[in-house]
């Protein structure tokens, strides 16, 4: 029922989009300014829910913090009353007591006494040594929660100053559009032709976008076994081993793996990638580049730099939101498992990855 209103919404908004030109031959709105009304109230709707996921960010990790603030105290009073015992056991061996009662089991009168009093001996170091461990985990845990303590009280501080700029930005945007609406010459027009935008970005349009990254996020998990397929693909000199992979090869791996992309194609640039296509009412371009990343695992990441949906560029919360949501890279190591990527460049038509073997 949604998707049905949605292009219901989305028809109109062409409609309306189409009507543009005329009203600009009067003096009115151009299509260009109508376009970047529609590209920044789309900015206001997607840094908005960007907002809603920092603010429920925010609202975990002070739960987290309180839930760790009680944590540390309680284990710091615990680790008082272990300190106590822990000094106990300590000092007993530094005043000589245990070695006077390691001296009563060797002056045993005779081996049933001896071994009866080495159990008891046993006993007692075990447990002294189960005193000492104890304060050494209680210890541990107190560090690891003063740590988790300062790190989200950290992440708190960042997330406050992150929801602080978005607020602004957004009503930085809002002004300048509803200036631009109030000079356009039909604010009513192009109110509703923001409004069934919204619609239909909500709807449709965001699931559509995601539908293809998450295509694109499954693929790149087989492409290391196309990639060891493929005569030629990995070439080596020395010690050092470089993968090839050329933009056509790419298309004709994604379409094998999934019929959306028979409309949608990769681009290798100078030190750019473009990834474009056109399928019904939606168009959609992707610009990004890759880079090599080692944490928390060595990897070829992409970034996306730029994401135009129907001729509007989304905003970098989007796009960030993204790339959180869905992993575009690959992973060198599954293809040759004792090497790691050392460096990823693109040129006209081919992607490059170089390799070295990993100590």
């Amino acid at each position: 029922m949604k998707r049905q209103h949605g292009i219901s919404a989305f028809i109109l908004c062409i409609i309306l989009f189409l009507q543009l030109p005329l009203a600009y031959a009067y003096g009115e709105s151009s299509p260009e300014d109508t376009r970047e009304i529609l590209q920044k109230s789309l900015s206001i709707v997607e840094i908005d829910h960007e907002i809603e996921r920092i603010t429920e960010r925010q609202k975990q990790l002070g739960q987290q913090h309180e839930t760790l603030s009680v944590q540390l105290q309680e284990q710091e009073e615990q680790i008082h009353i272990q300190q106590d015992r822990a000094g106990a056991v300590v000092r007993s061996y530094y005043t000589g007591e245990r070695d006077s009662l390691l001296m009563t089991v060797l002056g045993a009168r005779s081996f049933k006494d001896l071994f009866v009093l080495y159990d008891y001996y046993q006993i007692i170091i075990g447990r002294d040594q189960a005193v000492l461990d104890k304060y050494q985990d209680r210890y541990r845990n107190l560090q690891q929660t003063s740590t988790q303590i300062r790190q989200t009280t950290t992440e708190l501080t960042e997330i406050k100053t992150n929801l602080q700029n978005q607020r602004e930005r957004v009503v930085a945007l809002q002004k300048e559009v509803d200036a631009q609406i109030a000079t356009s010459g039909d604010a009513a027009a192009i109110q509703k032709l923001m409004d069934e935008l919204t619609l239909y970005w909500e709807n449709i349009g965001i699931y559509e976008v995601k539908r293809y990254f998450k295509a694109l996020a499954s693929a790149m998990q087989n492409l290391p076994d196309f990639i060891q397929k493929q005569n030629g693909g990995i070439s080596t000199t020395g010690t050092t081993y470089t993968i090839r992979i050329g933009q056509d090869e790419l298309n004709a791996f994604l379409r094998s793996q999934n019929s959306i992309f028979e409309d949608f194609a990769f681009q290798f640039n100078q030190d750019k990638i473009i990834a474009s296509g056109q399928r019904d009412q939606l168009q959609l371009s992707i610009e990004g580049h890759y880079t090599v990343e080692n944490e928390p695992q060595n990897s070829i990441r992409f970034h996306v730099d730029k994401l135009v949906f129907n001729q509007l560029e989304l905003p970098d919360t989007t796009r960030r939101m993204l790339e959180r949501e869905f992993d575009l890279g690959f992973y060198p190591q599954k293809i040759l498992s004792f090497v790691k990527a050392t460096d990823v460049s693109t040129s006209e038509g081919m992607l490059e990855v170089k390799l070295a073997i990993s100590f």
